[in-house]
């Protein structure tokens, strides 16, 4: 669609459909019908149209999930080539090219050990297969044993399924739904700049892991498996680990026989500097989820990745009943596995990883200025995901009140400089595209900067 497509659109109209039929998620629609919505009609680069021909740097790759920029002309064109083919044909019981194709590169990329690939469509998914398989592979590994319950940590995020809501600890998203979800044990955040033990990394010695040792010391012949969204817990406030966390944990899951599921839905594909923020500190999990990036930002997918380990411990005759009966319509989507394979082929063809170094570096220096603001409490970074969190009072580290809703204020006065970002309560989320060029990304943490001054003051 180009601009004068858009400028042909009823604006009016599709502002009051808007308004009459579609329930938005995370958002409190009592606000929204009373506000004007900025509604995308097209991408290009790192920018989104709106239908009124408005351009805006797109500063949260439309949620965590564009890698390479929109409208790629190779991905765009993988997609177009696939639909000349076939759209879609199911995985139950049949294969298909594209997801045959994919598999064998998520594999190549993935860290070592992990050698299967199960397909869904969202992160949620994504996790709640990790929690069946989890499961179910103890139980069949020896019937009587009791591993039944996983460990979490404290404000984690692993979406929005009942499986994965159970496992998640942002009470503010999963207060309500607590009667519905099974039991799981949770242990503490490193969330260094709020420690609930008033201890300072490094000298802390990772003190937080006590809550982990404690609930092993009890619990480990009954637990199946630690999920972990591994170095950052995005949903929670891009609140990063410290380093070696990860590693620390890694080990204890394997002095203590359960499993390690890596949630990398939103750390995947280059988020963090590198393909799998378990790189970082050579974590090979049991079991990982991914979504969000795979495809380029273009189509719904998601996968979970498994060691040989697991995957034999599901194959038995048909009498046994050891199959994984488990799978989702679009399981493994022919349009979608084709732009994910295009995506994968523009890491390798355009040297995305390497190419996003420089830009890091000059994310890191631009954030430096961000640091000496009064109401900037602390700013966390991990490669390309950042998280600007805003405080009423910076000695005090005193947070400002849920109603004040300083972060939206912040992303609303950012919209009107041309960007567009999306807030986590009080912290502000930095996550462009891995393709936005240094110009941009310059544009991108002015606007922000300017936008917390204006709203919070310097």
């Amino acid at each position: 669609m180009n601009e004068n497509n858009i400028n042909n659109l009823n604006v009016e109209e599709l502002e009051r459909l808007d308004k009459e039929y579609v329930w938005h998620p995370f958002t409190q629609m009592r606000d929204w019908l009373k506000g004007d919505p900025t509604i995308i009609a097209a991408g290009e680069g790192s920018y989104l149209i709106d239908v009124k021909g408005n351009r805006y740097l797109d500063g949260v790759s439309s949620l965590w999930v564009n890698v390479h920029g929109h409208r790629h002309p190779r991905i765009d064109a993988a997609v177009k080539a696939q639909l000349d083919r076939i759209a879609h044909s199911t995985l139950l019981g049949l294969a298909n090219v594209p997801s045959i194709l994919l598999a064998e590169k998520l594999i190549r990329v993935a860290p070592p050990g992990l050698t299967k690939v199960f397909y869904s469509d969202s992160g949620s998914t994504a996790v709640e297969v990790a929690l069946k398989i989890a499961f179910q592979y103890w139980k069949q590994k020896d019937p009587l044993n009791q591993k039944r319950y996983f460990i979490m940590l404290d404000q984690a995020y692993h979406g929005d399924t009942l499986g994965a809501v159970s496992v998640g600890g942002i009470d503010l998203f999963h207060g309500i739904f607590r009667p519905l979800l099974f039991r799981t044990f949770r242990m503490d955040t490193p969330y260094c700049y709020r420690c609930k033990y008033h201890k300072t990394f490094p000298e802390c010695d990772y003190y937080c892991l006590i809550s982990l040792e404690n609930i092993l010391k009890r619990y480990a012949p009954k637990i199946a498996a630690l999920i972990i969204e591994p170095l950052i817990q995005g949903a929670a406030g891009m609140i990063c680990q410290p380093p070696g966390f990860l590693k620390r944990v890694e080990g204890i899951c394997r002095s203590s026989n359960i499993l390690l599921i890596c949630d990398e839905v939103a750390t995947g594909f280059g988020r963090t500097g590198k393909m799998f923020a378990c790189e970082h500190e050579d974590v090979s999990p049991d079991l990982m989820c991914v979504a969000k990036g795979i495809s380029g930002g273009y189509l719904p997918l998601a996968a979970t990745l498994a060691t040989d380990e697991i995957y034999n411990a599901f194959l038995g005759r048909d009498h046994e009943l050891k199959t994984f009966f488990h799978g989702h319509t679009y399981t493994g989507n022919p349009l979608a596995c084709a732009a994910a394979i295009a995506s994968l082929e523009l890491f390798e063809n355009e040297k995305t990883l390497e190419q996003l170094q420089p830009k890091i570096l000059q994310l890191n220096r631009l954030l430096e200025e961000f640091k000496e603001l009064t109401h900037v409490g602390q700013v966390r970074q991990k490669g390309f995901m950042v998280g600007i969190e805003l405080v009423r009072d910076k000695q005090t580290k005193e947070p400002y009140p849920l109603e004040e809703a300083i972060g939206r204020k912040v992303i609303m006065e950012a919209r009107n400089q041309g960007v567009i970002l999306r807030p986590l309560g009080p912290v502000i989320v930095l996550m462009p595209p891995l393709s936005i060029s240094e110009t941009e990304l310059d544009t991108l943490l002015s606007v922000t900067y300017e936008s917390i001054v204006r709203v919070c003051g310097r």
